[in-house]
């Protein structure tokens, strides 16, 4: 019970954040707002970050390993529904990564590379919504056909709110607002 208080709370933050962050941009689509606030909601826990894992156990360390890690096999319906979860993870991942830890995605030589991979997994996603006769493949077209304005959007957001000190590492910033959030709205319970 408390899990899911503490979760939707960070839910609820991460949806005012991202909705006031993108309609300072000129994003007034919620559908997007909300999804991308979700994705920011999810990946806050870092087994959800790092939900796909190697054989032995790892956590992958590159948009590569993912999509070597996790082939779908199987039967046509539940390869197709394997292949579209992989697909979106990979595609909320890349989002994540290449928006809130751009600067550590760019300093890798990565950043076109996570936008492309991007890109091709949410369309991905909306042929198989379309193939398997599932509603939403239009917000994953959306999220296709303008992955990089919504990455910057991320960083923008990541500049405005989280910004780091001079010389700190560039996850401290989110992590420490993340943390500060926690311990605010936690211990009012």
């Amino acid at each position: 019970m408390e899990r899911n208080l503490s979760h939707n709370r960070l839910q609820s933050f991460f949806h005012e954040l991202t909705r006031q962050s993108f309609w300072q941009l000129g994003i007034c689509d919620a559908t997007v707002a909300g999804y991308v606030a979700d994705v920011l909601t999810d990946f806050a826990r870092s087994d959800n970050l790092y939900r796909i894992r190697s054989r032995a156990g790892r956590k992958p360390g590159s948009v590569v390993e993912i999509l070597t890690e996790s082939q779908p096999k199987g039967a046509e319906e539940g390869r197709l529904l394997r292949e579209r979860a992989q697909r979106k993870y990979l595609g909320d991942y890349t989002l994540f990564m290449s928006g809130i830890f751009r600067s550590y995605v760019e300093n890798r030589g990565f950043l076109d590379y996570y936008l492309q991979e991007g890109r091709r997994s949410y369309w991905t996603v909306s042929e198989l919504d379309l193939s398997l006769y599932r509603t939403g493949f239009i917000l994953f077209q959306e999220l296709s056909k303008k992955f990089e304005y919504y990455s910057g959007a991320l960083d923008y957001m990541r500049k405005a709110y989280f910004a780091p000190q001079p010389g700190e590492d560039p996850f401290a910033g989110f992590l420490k607002q993340i943390e500060g959030w926690m311990k605010v709205n936690l211990t009012e319970n």
